[in-house]
């Protein structure tokens, strides 16, 4: 017989009930930021949220409304300073923090990725990557010793994706970061730094990227259920990682892509591609 006893009703399983959380990166209803906050606030815990402009928490003023928002651009150190103050003077303890914001620069369209520019790519990586080490490094005072980090990456590093740009390298230093700041913060702590890294997903921030829309429908016939993978299941992986159920769980990148890796040499799709050459 199983030791496991049946949970009672109401029981909170990921233990965020009075708790309090910090989410960077809600933009709409379709954010990945959006729907892991949910989830928190489903289970009781309480979320602040930073946006990057007074536009944005003009334009998220209706999906926020009743919530706690602060202004917070990356690119300033100041602002992540300032946010660092305002927490710490209200003696906000988190128990958790999503970092969900990521920035490149496509506005000169899609180009091969030897031709990025530095400007390009500095501040993608600023805005992307280095801002979860600094927004850590600001707010080490105000996390409880076994708080959890979540960052959201992609599902691999190592695809060489036309339709991504020079993106996956930015994704991979920021997972990358995540050994070195569980290390390092294991000096005074003992946090946690995760990432969950998503396949394809239909965001509106996806949408702008020149080439996504193709890839992503690939994507969906690569896939072994044939359906690409939903936000609300990235959400779900980032819950359970910031949660103490996943207390075992350090410096990791957690795959959801519904089995998108193993699938690229599906019978149907070799023969349709091959079908196509000789046509």
């Amino acid at each position: 017989m199983s030791d496991i006893k049946p949970t009672p009703a109401g029981f909170d399983f990921l233990g965020f009930a009075g708790k309090k959380y910090l989410v960077m990166g809600v933009a709409n209803r379709k954010s990945v930021a959006w729907a892991i906050a949910s989830l928190i606030e489903q289970a009781g815990g309480e979320v602040i949220y930073t946006v990057r402009s007074e536009s944005r928490r003009d334009s998220t003023a209706k999906l926020l409304s009743g919530r706690r928002v602060i202004v917070c651009d990356v690119e300033d150190q100041s602002q992540i300073d300032a946010l660092a103050i305002t927490l710490a003077d209200e003696n906000v303890v988190l128990a958790g923090f999503v970092h969900a914001i990521a920035f490149a620069d496509y506005s000169d369209g899609m180009r091969p990725f030897h031709e990025t520019t530095r400007t390009q790519f500095l501040q993608a990586i600023d805005i992307s990557a280095f801002s979860l080490t600094a927004v850590c490094h600001a707010l080490k005072d105000c996390f409880t010793r076994d708080a959890s980090v979540v960052t959201i990456g992609i599902s691999t590093t190592r695809m060489a994706s036309e339709s991504y740009g020079y993106m996956a390298p930015i994704k991979a230093a920021l997972e990358s970061s995540l050994a070195f700041l569980t290390k390092s913060f294991s000096r005074f702590s003992e946090m946690r730094f995760n990432s969950v890294s998503a396949g394809l997903l239909k965001t509106s921030a996806s949408a702008g990227i020149p080439g996504y829309v193709d890839s992503y429908l690939f994507a969906e016939k690569v896939i072994p259920r044939g359906r690409a993978v939903q936000t609300g299941e990235v959400a779900a992986t980032a819950a359970f990682l910031l949660s103490s159920r996943s207390s075992g769980i350090a410096a990791q990148s957690l795959v959801v892509d519904a089995g998108m890796s193993i699938n690229y040499f599906d019978a149907d799709i070799v023969g349709a591609v091959t079908a196509a050459a000789v046509d």
